[in-house]
């Protein structure tokens, strides 16, 4: 099903039925039983501020320290006045070409029907103390978009928009890799866990990352990286030395939400300390669409997956080996003769970064925090074959949020800073910041200065240069596409040198040409595309398709 079809069925669909969508609307969480005081924000500078119950603070590696202790409630009102600004700004970002693509106020008052028909169940299916905590961020929330939701169902229903554009593939939002090593495959046998969170919502999406320290008055302390308005948790790790991570797996496009896969992995963040009770947590809740869930435990000195599904519940670990791997295909016995699962894996990227991910570990024999890193950054395929920038069967597919390692025994983790996984990897040692950050009143930031992981010299050179410029040459020849317009030889020619390995600048150039007829120098972009390593069968498929309707026409001509 595509995605037109899929919105055009909704729409259908809301004309048809409003069953259950009245309750949700007017389901608001009571917070009767906790602290209601509202808290005072104090400004320090323009990059800190503080409050009774936690502090906000930009470091010098451009990553926001946030740290907040109290109730859902009060964690919810604490987190909401000290990223306010954050918040309008992420907001933007997410929603801001909403303005652009549905001018129309009717239409924009179908989609706030439509929103609201589709996360008509999501609210019986997210722990009340969860709601309470939503609550209270979106008392800081503006008025901008109100007409996509109110402000507390608007905030709640961002926690679906990562499940929705893992479903939707043709967004292309998703490509996460993880991995995981111990015993006998690291420096010291405990546990080192590393993954890249390639979630993709444009370039501003991902300039104010928020590293998050949670001190609530139940279950663990724990540690995420996310952003403004988010609560669940897509990467974190808690005192007790348990980490999370989450990977997309095949999905069909969901009817109706229910739990969201981040409020999930919070809960369990929040209320498991070792791999047995992470896997009881994940059994209580239905989900709405398929998703790896990489749990590492220091307890347990290893790592196993959690794969869920709406219809299926999985757990893969591994037997006489000391590391794992996932990307964004199943593995456990639960899903062996699952056919979407299968066809994933022969048509997508996933498998080709699992294969990759298992060649870097293989050439490794003791896997430390450094080498780690190097991986996440890795830009080569298999057998370190040149695939162009930006190749999705890259580890590195330089789009990514964030990049992150754990080191669980020890507590500490390492967040990348900008661009992508190339700035520095700012370490944290979760023991420090939660015996020192409640003292601290003045917003000092929370890292470990000594542990810092340098910087990849990449971001320096003429290839970097030449991908960004690839990337802002790339958007503008599809949307000239889309919109049939003109384009000058010079930026086609300059699009493909740009990233001269990539078979994408390549397709899009045949495209170009062969929607304005162009058809021999459409067929030469085509061809030489196909000498480039392509992402998916589906890709190779479209552009054998376009080759043999080209040969067609000049046969005929």
């Amino acid at each position: 099903m595509t995605l037109k079809t899929y919105i055009l069925s909704l729409y259908i669909l809301l004309s048809l039925a409003s069953c259950g969508v009245s309750n949700s609307l007017h389901d608001i969480p009571d917070v009767s039983s906790y602290n209601p005081t509202i808290p005072e924000r104090q400004t320090i500078s323009d990059t800190s501020f503080t409050t009774k119950n936690g502090y906000l603070t930009k470091n010098k590696f451009g990553q926001w320290e946030l740290y907040v202790t109290g109730d859902p409630y009060q964690i919810g009102l604490n987190t909401g006045s000290l990223t306010q600004e954050l918040f309008e700004k992420q907001e933007h970002a997410f929603l801001g070409k909403v303005d652009e693509l549905v001018p129309s106020k009717f239409k924009q008052y179908l989609l706030r029907k439509m929103l609201a028909w589709y996360n008509r169940k999501m609210y019986l299916h997210i722990p009340e103390e969860y709601k309470s905590e939503i609550l209270g961020v979106s008392k800081y929330a503006g008025d901008t978009y109100d007409y996509v939701a109110d402000d507390y169902l608007r905030i709640l229903y961002f926690h679906s928009a990562h499940d929705i554009g893992h479903a939707l593939q043709d967004l292309m939002l998703v490509g996460c890799s993880s991995f995981a090593a111990w015993g006998n495959k690291t420096e010291d046998g405990d546990l080192i866990v590393g993954r890249n969170f390639d979630f993709y919502a444009g370039d501003d999406f991902s300039k104010d990352k928020i590293i998050a320290f949670i001190k609530p008055t139940n279950g663990y302390s724990f540690m995420s990286v996310t952003w403004a308005g988010m609560l669940g948790v897509v990467s974190g790790m808690n005192d007790q030395g348990l980490t999370v991570t989450i990977n997309a797996g095949k999905s069909d496009i969901p009817w109706v939400a229910k739990t969201p896969i981040s409020i999930l992995t919070r809960e369990i963040l929040q209320y498991a300390s070792n791999i047995d009770e992470a896997i009881e947590i994940a059994k209580k809740r239905q989900v709405f669409v398929s998703e790896s869930i990489f749990i590492g435990s220091a307890k347990d000195n290893r790592a196993i997956t959690i794969e869920v599904s709406p219809k299926n519940f999985g757990v893969y670990d591994v037997e006489n080996s000391n590391q794992l791997i996932c990307s964004n295909h199943f593995q456990s016995e639960a899903y062996a003769n699952d056919e979407k699962n299968t066809k994933h894996k022969l048509e997508s990227h996933s498998l080709y970064r699992y294969e990759r991910m298992e060649e870097l570990l293989n050439d490794t024999p003791k896997l430390t925090p450094q080498i780690a890193v190097d991986i996440l950054r890795n830009k080569e395929g298999l057998h370190d074959k040149t695939i162009g920038y930006g190749n999705e069967k890259a580890l590195n597919q330089l789009l990514a949020h964030h990049g992150i390692v754990f080191k669980p025994e020890d507590r500490l983790v390492w967040v990348s800073s900008n661009p992508y996984q190339l700035g520095e990897f700012v370490a944290y040692n979760l023991n420090t910041v939660f015996n020192e950050a409640p003292n601290n009143n003045q917003a000092e930031p929370l890292n470990s200065k000594s542990l810092t992981i340098e910087e990849d010299p990449f971001q320096y050179t003429q290839a970097y240069l030449d991908y960004e410029t690839y990337r802002v040459l790339s958007r503008q020849v599809e949307k000239s596409i889309s919109h049939d317009d003109h384009i000058v030889p010079i930026m086609l020619t300059e699009l493909q040198d740009a990233n001269p390995d990539y078979w994408k600048g390549y397709y899009l150039v045949g495209k170009y040409h062969y929607e304005k007829k162009h058809y021999r120098a459409a067929l030469n972009a085509f061809e030489e595309a196909k000498t480039k390593e392509i992402t998916t069968v589906p890709d190779k498929e479209q552009i054998d398709l376009y080759i043999k309707k080209i040969k067609r026409k000049l046969n005929e001509e």
